[in-house]
């Protein structure tokens, strides 16, 4: 597998925590109280910064040879 098609297949990765952060928020605030409501937007915030962690990753790497 080449290095480009590594950097693509984590993108992904980054992309699927970053929407699965803004379904976990909108979950958290919209239907959800209490603790429940509390854990989930942690969980949220969580993949929010490890999805935008990988995207900055794979934007700042630069092209592949």
């Amino acid at each position: 597998m080449s290095i480009g098609m590594l950097n693509m297949y984590i993108s992904f990765a980054g992309i699927l925590f970053l929407i699965l952060s803004i379904v976990l928020i909108l979950l958290s605030r919209h239907k959800l109280t209490g603790v429940f409501s509390v854990i989930t937007a942690i969980f949220a915030y969580v993949f929010m910064i490890l999805g935008g962690l990988i995207i900055f990753y794979i934007v700042m790497s630069g092209p592949t040879a």
